[in-house]
């Protein structure tokens, strides 16, 4: 029995969709994104939804654990304008933060010192984020300025 070129190139498809599929994001309730898409958090999440309309936007608290949660501000135009977090451990920014996490992971590079506290701030023109971890405590803010509310105070949200 030959294992030479006719099994490969059977296999070279399969190879190639899995390939494609590792660099593919997948939905996400990125800053940016849509309220189908927070659903989607919830469930890559593992988590469970509770939603409550404000005045200006929708926040869906996304509770991960017992002391752990994602929260995700929804504008009435149905984009995801922020994020915050809190708990012991970090929640997969990239996924939170969408396009935009090149731009935090540049930034926490750059920053970053040794030691077991890491405070992160970004700030630029159309993404801000600001985020402060140790050892099972971490929490964070991030938004995109032109997609905030008219009204809305940033510093408030939590």
């Amino acid at each position: 029995m030959s294992y030479g070129f006719p099994r490969l190139a059977r296999a070279l498809p399969a190879l190639a969709a899995l390939t494609f599929a590792a660099f593919t994001a997948p939905a996400s309730a990125a800053l940016g994104g849509d309220e189908d898409s927070v659903h989607a958090d919830t469930a890559r999440l593992r988590g469970q939804m509770l939603s409550t309309a404000m005045l200006q936007y929708t926040r869906h608290d996304i509770a991960t654990g017992p002391d752990s949660a994602v929260h995700e501000y929804l504008s009435r135009g149905g984009k995801v304008f922020a994020v915050t977090w809190n708990g012991p451990l970090p929640p997969d920014l990239s996924q939170l933060f969408g396009s935009y996490f090149d731009s935090y992971r540049t930034a926490l590079i750059a920053q970053s010192h040794p030691g077991g506290h890491r405070r992160v701030y970004v700030a630029q023109a159309d993404f801000v984020a600001q985020s402060l971890g140790r050892m099972r405590a971490f929490r964070g803010k991030a938004y995109v300025p032109s997609l905030v509310p008219a009204g809305v105070d940033v510093t408030e949200l939590q």
